[in-house]
Parts: C-alpha cells; structure tokens; sequence
C-alpha cells in the first residue's frame, strides 16, 4: 500500500499504543503469575492460600472469559503496534472476557479478598479496554490502522 492511500500516524497515535501495551503487559504478567501459583507474587493481595482457592473453584467459562479478557487486549496491543484495523476486534473480545470474569468475581469474591480496591481494579480495566476498543475504531476509520 503506498503511503497516499493511509493517513499520517500521529505521535499520540503512538503514545496510546505504547502504554496500552505497557498496561496490557501487567495484565499477561498477572494472569501467568497467577496461573504459575506464585506465592510470593500473590502475597501483595493477601493470602495466597485464599486466593489460589477461589480461582481455582471458579466455573471453566470464567476461566476461560478471564484468559480471554487479558490475551485479546495482548493481542489488540500487539495489533495497534503493527497498525492493524484488527486491533478493535481484539479490544472486543477482551472487552467481553473481562466483563464476563468480573461478573462473576463481583457475585462470589470470598469476605477475606473483598476490598474496595479489589471492586475498583476491574471498572478500570474495563475502562481501559474500551478506550482502547474505540480509540482503534476511530483509528481505523482514521485510515491510521490498515
């Protein structure tokens, strides 16, 4: 594609991407440290015994919405790098994941990990990925992603 065809990429295009990158890079972080049982990683959030124990009785399809909530915003991140119309797909997918899993984390979180910060983190998360969802639309229709 010749450069007449896609519209000049703004430095705040750039600026965007790379710190949903970073931001998405906890998140991947966070799910394998998780996934890995790390105890020392998981003291940060309380007990690690607690923790391990309700994740691990959670239903295969938050599971599964979990995984997807933070490897499509990976996948968005990666895609906004590379400039792909894809992107806003990516953000979707992630965006029903998340809100999948923190449905049902908001409605079975055991009273020792019920914290204010722990009812916050993910309308942040949300937040985020729809930002990201729409700033890739817009930059679609934009022409700054191909």
């Amino acid at each position: 594609m010749d450069e007449s065809q896609t519209a000049r990429v703004p430095a705040s295009y750039w600026v965007i991407s790379v710190l949903g990158a970073l931001w998405n890079s906890f998140g991947a972080m966070d799910y394998v440290m998780t996934r890995m049982r790390n105890v020392d990683y998981l003291k940060a959030a309380g007990d690690p015994q607690v923790i391990l124990s309700w994740i691990d009785s959670f239903p295969l399809w938050v599971q599964a919405a979990w995984g997807f909530g933070v490897w499509g915003s990976v996948a968005g991140s990666v895609l906004m790098l590379l400039r792909s119309r894809h992107a806003a797909t990516a953000f979707l997918v992630s965006l029903a994941g998340a809100v999948g899993s923190f449905a049902y984390q908001y409605t079975h979180t055991p009273a020792a990990l019920d914290s204010t910060a722990g009812k916050l983190m993910p309308l942040v998360i949300c937040a985020a990925v729809l930002f990201l969802w729409h700033y890739s639309r817009k930059s679609a229709a934009q022409g700054i992603q191909v």
